[in-house]
């Protein structure tokens, strides 16, 4: 169950930060809050919550904040390319998330970043406690498990990232498929030697991009292709931009761009690999 939500305007005053209450309240005044979020937020009117895991520094739980914004109540689906993590080889291609009416689902070959989130959690967790990179390599570091360092802060802060939005596709199916995947992936047994990786992850067959791409394809849109993120973003913002032309779904393309915080760089493009897609890229840029 999730904690209450707060809102407010993202404050400091004489050292201390808060969020200014409609009727002047000062709260959480006595918490952690990540200056990444006073970066970008202060003065803001934004939503606030604890998270269940615990920051490093005071042993509390951790506030997660994001903006006060209206979301939407309809039954869409958002795929997420993230450009690629600079200084990060494993982040090479970049990456692919999909978001199911509100639901983030991650695959990774990282065991642990195969998860579920919350669209707040999925662009805003704080750089605190386990979600922060280690503080002097600046990247994943588990070797201290008490304190282990996922480098899976909020996405919006480590990249930006491109949106196509959906809307028409059959979501409690494609959600099942999806929550089948993740319930998969967690019970396949650890590898000893590599524990920190899920056992089966496979850049052709079992990745980001080809277990999102088969759930789409089983929904019935077969002529979507591609295994590295952004050829599999092109592509299937090309054939989904077809199939609104014939009526069948409504979609949208935007670029969400990267929150910039000291604990990330500014996030690259990935090229594209295969050049079919290069002019399935024009094309939509010129649509």
């Amino acid at each position: 169950m999730k904690e209450e939500i707060i809102k407010g305007v993202l404050t400091k005053e004489n050292g201390d930060t808060f969020l200014l209450g409609p009727d002047g309240e000062h709260r959480l005044e006595s918490e952690l809050i990540w200056d990444g979020y006073t970066q970008h937020w202060l003065g803001k009117h934004v939503c606030a919550r604890h998270l269940l895991q615990r920051d490093y520094e005071r042993g509390r739980p951790i506030v997660i904040m994001w903006p006060d914004a209206q979301v939407s109540d309809a039954h869409y689906v958002e795929l997420y390319y993230n450009e690629r993590l600079v200084r990060h080889p494993g982040s090479i291609l970049g990456h692919i998330a999909i978001n199911v009416k509100g639901e983030v689902f991650n695959f990774s070959y990282r065991l642990k970043e195969n998860e579920l989130m919350s669209e707040e959690e999925y662009f805003y967790r704080p750089a605190l406690g386990e979600f922060a990179p280690h503080p002097r390599l600046g990247c994943f570091n588990i070797s201290d498990r008490e304190r282990p360092y996922y480098n899976n802060f909020g996405r919006l802060f480590m990249r930006t990232i491109h949106v196509l939005h959906i809307e028409g596709l059959d979501t409690e199916r494609l959600s099942r498929m999806y929550h089948n995947e993740l319930e998969t992936i967690r019970n396949t047994p650890v590898n000893p030697k590599k524990p920190e990786r899920y056992r089966d992850f496979n850049i052709f067959t079992r990745s980001c991009s080809t277990i999102v791409r088969d759930g789409l394809r089983r929904l019935g849109y077969r002529k979507i292709r591609g295994i590295s993120p952004r050829d599999f973003f092109v592509n299937t913002s090309y054939y989904l931009l077809k199939a609104q032309e014939k009526g069948r779904i409504k979609i949208r393309l935007f670029k969400a761009k990267q929150l910039k915080v000291r604990e990330a760089q500014y996030s690259t493009m990935t090229p594209l690999l295969n050049p079919i897609n290069r002019f399935r890229q024009w094309k939509l840029s010129h649509d």
